[in-house]
């Protein structure tokens, strides 16, 4: 073992966890549970030359006498570092206002699913909330900074991020998620009632004046200078070239061209056409594409009735798929994966479903969160595809698989590399019908609307930031070309509005391991072995592409 990489790859992973105390925290890791992240100008400096450090110090280490796992270990170290300090060097913080990731709205969603699992950890949490107002404070001076160089957030996040802080505002101080915290098992009644009376003085002294402070911010000073609908994108910012630039490298591990992109998911578009007219002929009874997709999304007899039909839709789903994967699958996570349906707070301009990894303490299992608000919006032929990314085998097999690996440092564990973790999870959706787990012909159409869904963000999301769309021309994009709910476009345009190029991810991932699927085949003929590729693919830790295809290839060379 190369002494010099190994601890320069847990002083990266200390560090980084350090400066994202919360995710630390739901990781189940309590070193910096007091501790809220911070986002001031000086922080970010700081940040941005820790992490160009640990870039040079690994480049500084010479490949030759490294294993191959250490090489993947040091490549890895770059990307992910160079990623970090490029994404604070466009400094988001000055524009970023997000009703789907923005501090003001994962902070309630999340404490549903912080493991206490200590007395010492309940103590913690009650320090971290008293910060929680300096942190706010350091996202209103941010906004500022930006607005005195025209860096402003588009005006449809701002809105909709108001009306968010004010049902929290306005809510039930008793029912408040920042009080109802899971407490330690072992606090008696009596115990729990006198930390929850500490937690709501936080609540009362601390949260909700800093919630009122950014609302306050965001309204009267951002809203009124912030982005029209025609200028949604990081195109309309002053450095929006250079933005956009990383945000692609960042989520893809590529350097693509947004055009590039771009044609690739109008290809992908126009492939699916076919796919859509066998298949709709057979379970809708017409081939016309505009036909199938308005019945897809207007007929109410393809919507769920209720939340409960929704969830029960998903949980069957899961537990099929957990039946079946054995047989597609050598290696198999030791943690269980459970459903929850996602928290009130937020709800509505939540994603469909969502996947949280379990902690790494086991003090919760892998979670699939399914959102069953406005039940009869919700399709029930998607409903298994969209099981099968987010829960088994998409999500949960990937993340769960990568905690438990053995003989790796452990930020290799949780790289934050999107286009290997949601390349995978699309990849499953189409895996899932090769395994025979869709229930019928019209719950496979589902595998195909969530194909247009995914390619038509490979349009969308490079349409709004390279070539300076609409929020409406994107909607108006989707909705000509693929059967989702129109609530569901507005939601999802609205979240690659505020995350530049995360939505690349899925389609870029996906084709790609798929290539190095047929690759693989094509050069192993018959002595291909179909779990012996995805336990290659999971085999370690999330990587990025590049290093994905030189894994597979390796053992396509080498598998007996």
């Amino acid at each position: 073992m190369n002494a010099d990489l190994d601890r320069l790859a847990r002083d990266y992973w200390d560090y980084a966890l350090s400066t994202f105390p919360t995710e630390a925290l739901l990781m189940g890791d309590h070193r910096f549970d007091d501790q809220m992240e911070r986002a001031s100008r000086q922080h970010e400096d700081e940040q941005i030359d820790r992490y160009d450090s640990f870039v040079a110090a690994a480049e500084a280490i010479p490949s030759a006498g490294l294993t191959p796992d250490e090489e993947i270990t040091r490549a890895v170290l770059i990307e992910e570092a160079a990623g970090r300090a490029n994404e604070l060097r466009s400094r988001p913080a000055e524009f970023d206002v997000s009703p789907s990731w923005g501090l003001h709205i994962l902070l309630p969603q999340i404490t549903g699913q912080i493991p206490l699992t200590e007395p010492s950890h309940a103590d913690a949490l009650v320090a971290k909330w008293s910060k929680v107002g300096d942190t706010f404070d350091d996202l209103i001076h941010r906004l500022r900074q930006g607005l005195a160089k025209d860096r402003t957030p588009p005006r449809t996040s701002v809105e909709k991020s108001i009306t968010q802080i004010d049902e929290y505002l306005a809510s039930d101080i008793t029912a408040d998620p920042f009080v109802r915290v899971p407490p330690p098992p072992s606090f008696a009644p009596e115990e729990i009632v006198a930390w929850q009376a500490r937690l709501a003085q936080q609540v009362v002294g601390v949260i909700r004046p800093a919630y009122a402070r950014y609302r306050d911010e965001l309204a009267n000073e951002v809203l009124p200078r912030s982005r029209p609908e025609e200028q949604t994108g990081v195109r309309w910012l002053p450095d929006g070239e250079e933005v956009y630039a990383r945000a692609i490298r960042r989520h893809t591990s590529l350097d693509m061209a947004p055009l590039d992109i771009h044609n690739i998911g109008l290809e992908e578009i126009a492939r699916l056409g076919d796919e859509y007219r066998r298949l709709g002929g057979a379970v809708l009874g017409t081939t016309k594409l505009t036909e199938i997709y308005d019945r897809l999304r207007n007929d109410p007899t393809l919507r769920f009735e209720n939340a409960e039909q929704v969830v029960a839709g998903a949980q069957s789903a899961m537990d099929r798929a957990r039946e079946a994967i054995p047989d597609w699958f050598g290696r198999l996570p030791e943690a269980d994966c459970v459903m929850q349906e996602v928290p009130a707070a937020g709800a509505k301009d939540a994603p469909i479903a969502y996947y949280l990894p379990p902690a790494t303490d086991g003090s919760r299992p892998g979670t699939y969160f399914i959102n069953a608000t406005e039940p009869i919006t919700r399709t029930r032929y998607e409903s298994e595809a969209l099981a099968f990314h987010e829960s088994i085998p998409g999500h949960h097999l990937q993340l769960a698989i990568a905690q438990e690996l053995e003989g790796i440092p452990e930020f290799r564990k949780h790289a934050q590399v999107t286009v290997y973790v949601e390349g995978w999870g699309l990849y499953t959706e189409r895996l899932a019908d090769e395994m025979g787990l869709y229930s019928g012909q019209l719950e496979r159409m589902g595998m195909l609307s969530f194909d247009s869904w995914r390619a038509g963000r490979l349009v969308v999301d490079t349409g709004i930031h390279a070539l300076g769309w609409s929020k409406q021309e994107a909607i108006d994009y989707l909705a000509e070309n693929s059967p989702q709910a129109l609530n569901n476009i507005e939601t999802e345009v609205e979240r690659y509005i505020g995350m530049p190029g995360q939505a690349l991810a899925y389609m870029i991932g996906r084709r790609e391991i798929v290539k190095l699927r047929t690759d693989a085949k094509r050069h192993m003929g018959a002595g291909f072995d179909i779990k012996g590729f995805h336990d290659t693919v999971l085999g370690s830790g999330p990587v990025p592409l590049a290093i994905l295809r030189e894994l597979v290839e390796d053992w396509a060379e080498t598998a007996p």
